[in-house]
Protein backbone atom coordinates (compact mmCIF):
# COMPACT_ATOMS: atom_id res chain seq x y z
CA UNK A 1 0.00 0.00 0.00
CA UNK A 2 1.21 3.52 -0.86
CA UNK A 3 2.21 5.60 2.18
CA UNK A 4 -0.31 8.25 1.20
CA UNK A 5 -3.08 5.65 1.43
CA UNK A 6 -2.16 4.45 4.93
CA UNK A 7 -4.19 5.32 8.01
CA UNK A 8 -2.44 7.62 10.49
CA UNK A 9 -3.34 6.86 14.10
CA UNK A 10 -2.22 7.99 17.53
CA UNK A 11 -1.19 5.91 20.54
CA UNK A 12 -4.87 5.40 21.42
CA UNK A 13 -7.88 5.24 19.12
CA UNK A 14 -11.54 4.28 19.09
CA UNK A 15 -12.49 1.30 16.95
CA UNK A 16 -15.35 -1.18 16.62
CA UNK A 17 -16.15 -4.84 15.92
CA UNK A 18 -19.37 -4.91 13.85
CA UNK A 19 -19.68 -8.71 13.87
CA UNK A 20 -19.61 -8.76 17.70
CA UNK A 21 -22.05 -5.83 18.14
CA UNK A 22 -19.27 -3.73 19.70
CA UNK A 23 -19.79 -0.19 18.32
CA UNK A 24 -16.95 1.43 20.29
CA UNK A 25 -13.92 0.21 22.22
CA UNK A 26 -10.84 2.22 23.07
CA UNK A 27 -7.62 0.57 21.90
CA UNK A 28 -4.02 1.04 22.93
CA UNK A 29 -1.98 1.12 19.71
CA UNK A 30 1.27 -0.73 20.39
CA UNK A 31 3.62 -1.54 17.51
CA UNK A 32 5.90 -3.25 20.04
CA UNK A 33 3.31 -5.97 20.58
CA UNK A 34 2.96 -8.61 17.85
CA UNK A 35 -0.55 -9.83 18.65
CA UNK A 36 -3.77 -7.88 19.23
CA UNK A 37 -6.00 -8.75 22.18
CA UNK A 38 -9.42 -7.82 23.57
CA UNK A 39 -10.92 -8.10 27.02
CA UNK A 40 -13.02 -11.24 27.47
CA UNK A 41 -14.39 -13.13 30.46
CA UNK A 42 -16.49 -16.26 30.98
CA UNK A 43 -14.93 -17.78 27.86
CA UNK A 44 -16.69 -21.00 26.81
CA UNK A 45 -15.69 -23.18 23.82
CA UNK A 46 -18.42 -25.01 21.87
CA UNK A 47 -19.05 -26.68 18.52
CA UNK A 48 -21.17 -25.27 15.68
CA UNK A 49 -21.54 -27.33 12.50
CA UNK A 50 -18.67 -29.43 13.87
CA UNK A 51 -16.41 -26.35 13.86
CA UNK A 52 -14.76 -24.90 16.99
CA UNK A 53 -16.44 -21.72 18.27
CA UNK A 54 -16.15 -19.73 21.45
CA UNK A 55 -18.61 -17.59 23.41
CA UNK A 56 -17.49 -14.89 25.82
CA UNK A 57 -18.54 -11.68 27.56
CA UNK A 58 -17.01 -8.32 26.71
CA UNK A 59 -17.12 -5.25 28.94
CA UNK A 60 -15.95 -2.68 26.41
CA UNK A 61 -15.93 0.34 28.74
CA UNK A 62 -12.75 0.60 30.79
CA UNK A 63 -13.29 0.54 34.57
CA UNK A 64 -16.97 -0.38 34.24
CA UNK A 65 -19.11 -3.50 33.92
CA UNK A 66 -22.36 -1.66 33.34
CA UNK A 67 -22.13 -2.68 29.70
CA UNK A 68 -21.81 -6.41 29.10
CA UNK A 69 -22.02 -7.83 25.57
CA UNK A 70 -22.31 -11.58 24.97
CA UNK A 71 -20.29 -12.49 21.87
CA UNK A 72 -19.70 -15.56 19.71
CA UNK A 73 -16.97 -16.13 17.14
CA UNK A 74 -15.35 -18.99 15.28
CA UNK A 75 -12.00 -20.08 16.71
CA UNK A 76 -9.11 -19.45 14.33
CA UNK A 77 -6.41 -20.88 16.58
CA UNK A 78 -5.30 -21.38 20.15
CA UNK A 79 -1.81 -20.12 20.98
CA UNK A 80 0.55 -19.63 23.86
CA UNK A 81 1.02 -15.86 24.24
CA UNK A 82 3.72 -14.18 26.33
CA UNK A 83 2.48 -11.02 28.06
CA UNK A 84 4.46 -7.84 28.70
CA UNK A 85 5.03 -9.05 32.26
CA UNK A 86 6.72 -12.22 30.99
CA UNK A 87 3.90 -14.62 31.89
CA UNK A 88 2.61 -17.09 29.30
CA UNK A 89 -1.04 -17.92 28.72
CA UNK A 90 -2.83 -20.18 26.24
CA UNK A 91 -5.46 -18.04 24.53
CA UNK A 92 -8.21 -18.49 21.97
CA UNK A 93 -7.63 -16.58 18.73
CA UNK A 94 -10.54 -15.28 16.65
CA UNK A 95 -10.50 -13.60 13.21
CA UNK A 96 -13.05 -10.77 12.90
CA UNK A 97 -13.61 -7.50 11.02
CA UNK A 98 -12.12 -4.40 12.71
CA UNK A 99 -13.35 -0.91 11.87
CA UNK A 100 -11.25 2.22 12.45
CA UNK A 101 -12.49 5.51 11.02
CA UNK A 102 -13.95 4.72 7.62
CA UNK A 103 -11.80 1.63 7.03
CA UNK A 104 -12.63 -1.98 7.82
CA UNK A 105 -10.47 -5.10 7.52
CA UNK A 106 -10.11 -8.53 9.10
CA UNK A 107 -7.74 -9.01 12.03
CA UNK A 108 -6.75 -11.74 14.46
CA UNK A 109 -7.26 -10.99 18.16
CA UNK A 110 -6.67 -13.11 21.24
CA UNK A 111 -9.17 -13.32 24.10
CA UNK A 112 -7.93 -12.58 27.63
CA UNK A 113 -8.95 -10.83 30.84
CA UNK A 114 -7.64 -7.25 30.56
CA UNK A 115 -9.37 -5.92 33.69
CA UNK A 116 -6.07 -4.95 35.28
CA UNK A 117 -4.77 -3.33 32.06
CA UNK A 118 -5.18 0.30 31.06
CA UNK A 119 -7.22 -0.53 27.95
CA UNK A 120 -9.86 -3.10 27.03
CA UNK A 121 -8.08 -3.63 23.70
CA UNK A 122 -4.51 -3.79 22.47
CA UNK A 123 -3.84 -3.27 18.76
CA UNK A 124 -0.62 -5.08 17.79
CA UNK A 125 1.56 -4.72 14.72
CA UNK A 126 0.20 -7.80 12.89
CA UNK A 127 -3.15 -6.03 12.57
CA UNK A 128 -1.43 -2.82 11.40
CA UNK A 129 0.84 -4.25 8.69
CA UNK A 130 0.67 -2.30 5.41
CA UNK A 131 -2.34 -0.31 6.65
CA UNK A 132 -1.39 1.92 9.56
CA UNK A 133 1.20 4.55 10.41
CA UNK A 134 1.55 5.43 14.09
CA UNK A 135 2.17 8.94 15.38
CA UNK A 136 3.18 8.14 19.00
CA UNK A 137 2.77 11.76 20.08
CA UNK A 138 -0.87 11.97 19.01
CA UNK A 139 -4.18 10.67 20.37
CA UNK A 140 -7.46 9.92 18.61
CA UNK A 141 -6.38 10.97 15.14
CA UNK A 142 -9.55 9.32 13.79
CA UNK A 143 -11.83 11.17 16.23
CA UNK A 144 -12.55 11.07 19.95
CA UNK A 145 -15.75 10.04 21.71
CA UNK A 146 -17.04 11.50 24.96
CA UNK A 147 -18.19 9.23 27.76
CA UNK A 148 -21.89 10.00 27.28
CA UNK A 149 -21.56 9.38 23.53
CA UNK A 150 -20.08 5.93 24.13
CA UNK A 151 -22.70 4.88 26.68
CA UNK A 152 -25.43 6.12 24.33
CA UNK A 153 -24.07 3.81 21.61
CA UNK A 154 -24.65 0.91 24.01
CA UNK A 155 -28.10 2.12 25.06
CA UNK A 156 -27.02 2.82 28.63
CA UNK A 157 -28.96 5.48 30.52
CA UNK A 158 -28.35 6.60 34.07
CA UNK A 159 -31.26 5.88 36.36
CA UNK A 160 -32.09 4.79 39.86
CA UNK A 161 -30.94 1.28 40.69
CA UNK A 162 -33.91 -1.09 40.82
CA UNK A 163 -32.10 -3.79 42.74
CA UNK A 164 -30.79 -4.34 46.24
CA UNK A 165 -28.98 -1.84 48.42
CA UNK A 166 -25.64 -3.48 49.23
CA UNK A 167 -22.81 -2.16 51.39
CA UNK A 168 -19.20 -3.24 50.86
CA UNK A 169 -17.57 -3.12 54.30
CA UNK A 170 -13.83 -2.69 53.68
CA UNK A 171 -10.86 -0.34 54.07
CA UNK A 172 -9.46 0.52 50.64
CA UNK A 173 -11.83 1.62 47.85
CA UNK A 174 -9.00 1.49 45.28
CA UNK A 175 -8.25 -2.20 45.82
CA UNK A 176 -8.90 -4.28 42.69
CA UNK A 177 -11.18 -6.72 44.55
CA UNK A 178 -13.33 -3.96 46.03
CA UNK A 179 -13.66 -2.12 42.73
CA UNK A 180 -14.67 -5.33 40.97
CA UNK A 181 -17.36 -6.14 43.54
CA UNK A 182 -18.81 -2.62 43.24
CA UNK A 183 -18.77 -2.90 39.42
CA UNK A 184 -20.36 -6.36 39.45
CA UNK A 185 -23.16 -5.23 41.76
CA UNK A 186 -23.91 -2.11 39.73
CA UNK A 187 -23.87 -4.13 36.50
CA UNK A 188 -26.67 -6.29 37.94
CA UNK A 189 -28.77 -3.25 38.86
CA UNK A 190 -27.96 -2.94 42.56
CA UNK A 191 -27.12 0.21 44.50
CA UNK A 192 -23.61 -0.35 45.82
CA UNK A 193 -22.08 1.63 48.70
CA UNK A 194 -18.45 1.49 49.78
CA UNK A 195 -18.34 1.66 53.59
CA UNK A 196 -14.99 2.40 55.19
CA UNK A 197 -14.86 0.32 58.36
CA UNK A 198 -13.13 3.09 60.32
CA UNK A 199 -15.89 5.56 59.45
CA UNK A 200 -18.75 3.34 60.64
CA UNK A 201 -20.00 3.47 64.22
CA UNK A 202 -22.75 1.80 66.21
CA UNK A 203 -25.64 2.72 68.44
CA UNK A 204 -26.55 -0.06 70.86
CA UNK A 205 -30.10 0.39 72.10
CA UNK A 206 -32.77 -2.17 72.96
CA UNK A 207 -35.49 -0.22 71.15
CA UNK A 208 -33.61 1.41 68.26
CA UNK A 209 -30.14 -0.02 67.48
CA UNK A 210 -28.39 1.65 64.54
CA UNK A 211 -25.26 1.70 62.40
CA UNK A 212 -24.10 5.20 61.45
CA UNK A 213 -21.67 6.35 58.76
CA UNK A 214 -19.53 9.49 58.76
CA UNK A 215 -21.67 12.58 59.27
CA UNK A 216 -24.52 10.65 60.87
CA UNK A 217 -25.97 8.75 57.89
CA UNK A 218 -27.98 5.79 59.22
CA UNK A 219 -27.33 2.50 57.40
CA UNK A 220 -30.18 0.41 58.80
CA UNK A 221 -31.93 0.28 55.41
CA UNK A 222 -29.24 -1.83 53.71
CA UNK A 223 -30.41 -5.14 52.28
CA UNK A 224 -27.01 -6.80 52.54
CA UNK A 225 -23.40 -6.25 53.56
CA UNK A 226 -20.28 -7.82 52.03
CA UNK A 227 -17.57 -7.83 54.72
CA UNK A 228 -14.02 -7.53 53.31
CA UNK A 229 -12.16 -7.03 56.58
CA UNK A 230 -8.40 -6.61 56.63
CA UNK A 231 -6.67 -8.56 59.46
CA UNK A 232 -5.72 -5.45 61.44
CA UNK A 233 -9.43 -4.51 61.56
CA UNK A 234 -10.78 -7.96 62.46
CA UNK A 235 -12.14 -7.06 65.92
CA UNK A 236 -13.93 -3.87 64.90
CA UNK A 237 -14.97 -5.15 61.48
CA UNK A 238 -16.54 -8.26 62.98
CA UNK A 239 -18.28 -6.14 65.64
CA UNK A 240 -19.84 -4.05 62.84
CA UNK A 241 -20.82 -7.16 60.90
CA UNK A 242 -22.39 -8.62 64.03
CA UNK A 243 -24.35 -5.38 64.57
CA UNK A 244 -25.66 -5.46 60.99
CA UNK A 245 -26.76 -9.07 61.61
CA UNK A 246 -28.67 -7.97 64.72
CA UNK A 247 -30.53 -5.43 62.54
CA UNK A 248 -31.61 -8.17 60.12
CA UNK A 249 -29.20 -7.09 57.36
CA UNK A 250 -27.96 -10.09 55.35
CA UNK A 251 -24.20 -10.65 55.38
CA UNK A 252 -22.33 -12.63 52.73
CA UNK A 253 -20.00 -14.03 55.39
CA UNK A 254 -21.16 -13.99 59.01
CA UNK A 255 -19.22 -12.40 61.85
CA UNK A 256 -18.73 -15.70 63.71
CA UNK A 257 -17.35 -17.45 60.61
CA UNK A 258 -14.96 -14.57 59.88
CA UNK A 259 -13.74 -14.45 63.48
CA UNK A 260 -12.92 -18.15 63.69
CA UNK A 261 -11.33 -18.23 60.24
CA UNK A 262 -8.94 -15.43 61.30
CA UNK A 263 -7.71 -17.51 64.24
CA UNK A 264 -5.25 -19.87 62.53
CA UNK A 265 -5.01 -22.24 65.49
CA UNK A 266 -8.76 -22.38 66.08
CA UNK A 267 -9.49 -22.90 62.39
CA UNK A 268 -7.00 -25.78 62.19
CA UNK A 269 -8.59 -27.34 65.27
CA UNK A 270 -12.05 -27.08 63.67
CA UNK A 271 -10.79 -28.63 60.43
CA UNK A 272 -9.06 -31.42 62.33
CA UNK A 273 -12.22 -32.07 64.36
CA UNK A 274 -14.14 -32.51 61.09
CA UNK A 275 -11.62 -35.10 59.92
CA UNK A 276 -10.07 -32.92 57.20
CA UNK A 277 -6.39 -33.45 56.37
CA UNK A 278 -3.97 -30.72 57.44
CA UNK A 279 -0.15 -30.59 57.68
CA UNK A 280 1.16 -31.84 61.03
CA UNK A 281 1.19 -28.75 63.23
CA UNK A 282 2.55 -27.93 66.69
CA UNK A 283 1.67 -25.18 69.15
CA UNK A 284 3.24 -24.44 72.53
CA UNK A 285 3.65 -21.56 74.95
CA UNK A 286 6.84 -22.29 76.86
CA UNK A 287 10.36 -22.06 75.33
CA UNK A 288 11.13 -25.22 77.35
CA UNK A 289 9.01 -27.18 74.84
CA UNK A 290 10.86 -26.10 71.69
CA UNK A 291 12.77 -29.36 71.15
CA UNK A 292 9.68 -31.56 71.40
CA UNK A 293 7.71 -29.09 69.26
CA UNK A 294 10.27 -29.48 66.45
CA UNK A 295 10.24 -33.27 66.76
CA UNK A 296 6.46 -33.56 66.61
CA UNK A 297 6.36 -32.06 63.08
CA UNK A 298 9.13 -34.32 61.81
CA UNK A 299 12.12 -32.09 62.53
CA UNK A 300 13.79 -29.58 60.22
CA UNK A 301 13.16 -28.22 57.70
CA UNK A 302 9.91 -26.86 59.05
CA UNK A 303 7.62 -23.82 58.75
CA UNK A 304 7.18 -21.26 61.52
CA UNK A 305 4.01 -19.14 61.30
CA UNK A 306 2.87 -16.16 63.32
CA UNK A 307 -0.80 -16.57 64.20
CA UNK A 308 -1.45 -12.97 63.16
CA UNK A 309 0.44 -13.17 59.83
CA UNK A 310 -1.34 -12.68 56.50
CA UNK A 311 -0.56 -12.87 52.79
CA UNK A 312 2.69 -14.73 53.42
CA UNK A 313 3.99 -12.29 56.03
CA UNK A 314 5.12 -13.84 59.29
CA UNK A 315 5.94 -17.18 57.63
CA UNK A 316 9.52 -18.47 57.90
CA UNK A 317 11.22 -21.60 56.57
CA UNK A 318 13.71 -22.94 59.11
CA UNK A 319 16.01 -25.25 57.17
CA UNK A 320 17.99 -26.67 60.13
CA UNK A 321 17.16 -27.61 63.72
CA UNK A 322 19.42 -24.88 65.05
CA UNK A 323 17.71 -22.27 62.86
CA UNK A 324 14.30 -23.54 63.96
CA UNK A 325 15.21 -23.26 67.65
CA UNK A 326 16.54 -19.74 67.15
CA UNK A 327 13.47 -18.51 65.27
CA UNK A 328 10.97 -20.14 67.65
CA UNK A 329 12.66 -18.88 70.80
CA UNK A 330 13.15 -15.39 69.36
CA UNK A 331 9.45 -15.10 68.52
CA UNK A 332 8.39 -16.48 71.89
CA UNK A 333 10.62 -13.95 73.66
CA UNK A 334 8.46 -11.25 72.01
CA UNK A 335 5.36 -12.90 73.51
CA UNK A 336 3.97 -13.57 70.03
CA UNK A 337 1.95 -16.71 69.32
CA UNK A 338 3.24 -19.05 66.64
CA UNK A 339 2.65 -22.41 64.99
CA UNK A 340 5.23 -24.82 63.68
CA UNK A 341 4.25 -26.94 60.71
CA UNK A 342 5.79 -29.73 58.68
CA UNK A 343 7.48 -28.63 55.45
CA UNK A 344 6.01 -30.29 52.34
CA UNK A 345 9.11 -30.47 50.16
CA UNK A 346 7.42 -32.24 47.26
CA UNK A 347 5.03 -29.29 46.77
CA UNK A 348 8.00 -27.47 45.20
CA UNK A 349 6.81 -23.98 46.14
CA UNK A 350 3.30 -24.46 44.70
CA UNK A 351 -0.16 -24.52 46.20
CA UNK A 352 -3.79 -24.35 45.07
CA UNK A 353 -6.30 -21.58 45.71
CA UNK A 354 -9.90 -22.73 45.35
CA UNK A 355 -12.55 -20.00 45.40
CA UNK A 356 -15.66 -21.47 47.03
CA UNK A 357 -19.06 -19.75 46.87
CA UNK A 358 -22.21 -21.34 48.30
CA UNK A 359 -20.68 -24.80 48.45
CA UNK A 360 -19.30 -24.78 44.90
CA UNK A 361 -15.83 -24.12 43.51
CA UNK A 362 -16.32 -21.28 41.01
CA UNK A 363 -12.61 -20.94 40.12
CA UNK A 364 -9.27 -22.48 41.02
CA UNK A 365 -5.65 -21.61 40.31
CA UNK A 366 -2.21 -22.96 41.03
CA UNK A 367 0.08 -20.40 42.68
CA UNK A 368 3.79 -20.68 42.01
CA UNK A 369 6.46 -19.19 44.25
CA UNK A 370 8.82 -16.51 42.96
CA UNK A 371 12.42 -17.62 42.34
CA UNK A 372 14.22 -18.09 45.66
CA UNK A 373 10.96 -18.26 47.65
CA UNK A 374 9.68 -21.43 49.29
CA UNK A 375 6.00 -20.45 49.42
CA UNK A 376 3.59 -19.61 46.62
CA UNK A 377 2.37 -16.05 47.05
CA UNK A 378 1.24 -13.66 44.32
CA UNK A 379 1.55 -10.78 46.81
CA UNK A 380 5.31 -11.39 46.95
CA UNK A 381 6.27 -11.86 43.31
CA UNK A 382 4.68 -15.26 42.70
CA UNK A 383 2.43 -16.03 39.74
CA UNK A 384 -0.81 -17.86 39.13
CA UNK A 385 -2.08 -20.15 36.40
CA UNK A 386 -5.28 -21.99 35.61
CA UNK A 387 -5.46 -25.50 37.05
CA UNK A 388 -7.96 -28.34 37.20
CA UNK A 389 -8.38 -29.67 40.73
CA UNK A 390 -8.88 -33.35 41.46
CA UNK A 391 -12.13 -34.71 42.93
CA UNK A 392 -10.36 -35.18 46.29
CA UNK A 393 -9.11 -31.58 46.27
CA UNK A 394 -12.54 -30.29 45.27
CA UNK A 395 -14.21 -32.22 48.08
CA UNK A 396 -11.63 -31.02 50.61
CA UNK A 397 -12.09 -27.34 49.66
CA UNK A 398 -15.88 -27.49 49.80
CA UNK A 399 -15.91 -29.32 53.16
CA UNK A 400 -13.39 -26.83 54.59
CA UNK A 401 -15.57 -23.82 53.69
CA UNK A 402 -18.61 -25.60 55.12
CA UNK A 403 -16.77 -26.46 58.34
CA UNK A 404 -15.82 -22.80 58.83
CA UNK A 405 -19.34 -21.61 58.04
CA UNK A 406 -18.13 -19.41 55.16
CA UNK A 407 -20.37 -18.81 52.14
CA UNK A 408 -17.39 -17.23 50.36
CA UNK A 409 -13.89 -18.56 50.99
CA UNK A 410 -10.48 -18.82 49.45
CA UNK A 411 -9.28 -22.29 50.40
CA UNK A 412 -5.54 -22.96 50.13
CA UNK A 413 -4.47 -26.56 49.51
CA UNK A 414 -1.02 -28.08 49.12
CA UNK A 415 -0.32 -31.29 47.22
CA UNK A 416 1.73 -33.77 49.25
CA UNK A 417 2.81 -37.38 48.91
CA UNK A 418 0.04 -38.19 51.42
CA UNK A 419 -2.61 -36.47 49.29
CA UNK A 420 -4.07 -32.94 49.41
CA UNK A 421 -3.64 -31.03 52.69
CA UNK A 422 -5.44 -27.88 53.86
CA UNK A 423 -3.15 -24.94 54.55
CA UNK A 424 -5.62 -22.23 55.54
CA UNK A 425 -8.93 -20.57 54.70
CA UNK A 426 -9.36 -16.90 53.83
CA UNK A 427 -12.70 -15.19 54.49
CA UNK A 428 -11.77 -12.17 52.30
CA UNK A 429 -9.92 -13.76 49.37
CA UNK A 430 -8.45 -11.47 46.71
CA UNK A 431 -9.96 -11.50 43.21
CA UNK A 432 -7.25 -10.10 40.95
CA UNK A 433 -5.03 -13.18 40.63
CA UNK A 434 -7.86 -15.67 40.20
CA UNK A 435 -9.95 -13.55 37.79
CA UNK A 436 -6.92 -12.73 35.65
CA UNK A 437 -5.77 -16.36 35.45
CA UNK A 438 -9.19 -17.94 34.87
CA UNK A 439 -11.20 -15.24 33.02
CA UNK A 440 -14.08 -16.07 35.37
CA UNK A 441 -16.32 -13.31 36.76
CA UNK A 442 -15.82 -14.23 40.43
CA UNK A 443 -17.14 -10.86 41.66
CA UNK A 444 -20.36 -11.46 39.76
CA UNK A 445 -20.70 -14.88 41.40
CA UNK A 446 -20.40 -13.19 44.82
CA UNK A 447 -23.25 -10.81 43.96
CA UNK A 448 -25.32 -13.76 42.74
CA UNK A 449 -24.79 -15.42 46.14
CA UNK A 450 -26.38 -12.40 47.85
CA UNK A 451 -29.28 -12.44 45.40
CA UNK A 452 -29.79 -16.14 46.13
CA UNK A 453 -29.66 -15.58 49.89
CA UNK A 454 -32.32 -12.85 49.66
CA UNK A 455 -34.38 -14.68 46.99
CA UNK A 456 -34.04 -11.65 44.73
CA UNK A 457 -34.75 -11.87 41.02
CA UNK A 458 -34.08 -9.18 38.44
CA UNK A 459 -37.33 -7.46 37.40
CA UNK A 460 -38.54 -8.19 33.87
Amino acid sequence: MNLNDMIVVGCEEWCSFPSLSIPAIKARVDSGAKTSSVHAVNIQPFKRNNEPWVSFEMHPLQGSRKVSVRCEAQVADRRVIKSSSGDTEKRYVIRIPLQMGGDIWEVEVTLTNRDSMGYRMLLGREAMNDRILVNPGANFCLGDLKSDEVTKLYGVTEGAASGLKIGLLASNPDLYSNQRIIEAGEARGHKMMFLNIKQCYMKLDAEQPEVHYRGGTILNDLDAVIPRIRPSMTFYGCALTRHFESLGVATLNGSEAITQSRDKLFSLQLLQKSGLDIPTTGFANSPMDTTDLIDMVGGAPLIVKLLEGTQGRGVVLAETRKAAESVINAIKSLRANLLVQEFIKEADGKDLRCFVIDGKIVASIERIAAPGEFRANIHQGGRARLVKVSPAEKKLAIQAAKTMGLRVAGVDIIRSSKGPLLLEINSSPGLEGIESATNIDVAGAMIEAIEKKLHWKKPE
